[in-house]
């Protein structure tokens, strides 16, 4: 199973509303990177929810439901998106300042492309996460 890490403005689409509506596709991503990782997202991988801009913490788990399929809101046919599911939030948000701090993080994408919007997580930097938001996955 790999980790993954999913941003999104809290304003646009944020934790609260994904454990309310349980499930929702992750739509709109439109940088290649970003594209490439979630087709290499599967059923079953797990993703932190990251509030970027306003908040700049990770703030809950997700798992992939359903994996890549065409974007719907993509006029150009060029990319598409997955299915997420709401697990579980962190106990304690991990904010990107707490991230930027440890220097076992340095080589995080979350700190290097820190614009990326679907990024992976190692399985150790996935782990060390969970610590310092002190919960279990």
């Amino acid at each position: 199973m790999a980790h993954w890490l999913v941003k999104s403005e809290p304003s646009t689409y944020s934790w609260d509303q994904l454990v309310k509506d349980k499930q929702t596709f992750w739509s709109g991503v439109r940088n290649f990177q970003a594209s490439a990782n979630m087709k290499a997202m599967k059923v079953g991988d797990l993703a932190f929810f990251y509030h970027s801009g306003e908040g700049k913490e990770i703030v809950g788990i997700a798992k992939v439901v359903k994996e890549y399929y065409p974007d719907h809101t993509d006029k150009t046919g060029k990319f598409g998106m997955v299915d997420l599911a709401a697990v579980k939030p962190l106990k304690t948000p991990v904010t990107l300042a707490d991230v930027k701090a440890e220097p076992k993080f340095k080589d995080l994408a979350l700190v290097r492309l820190s614009r990326l919007s679907v990024q992976p997580v190692s399985d150790a930097h996935w782990d060390m996460i969970l610590k310092m938001g002190h919960t279990t996955a």
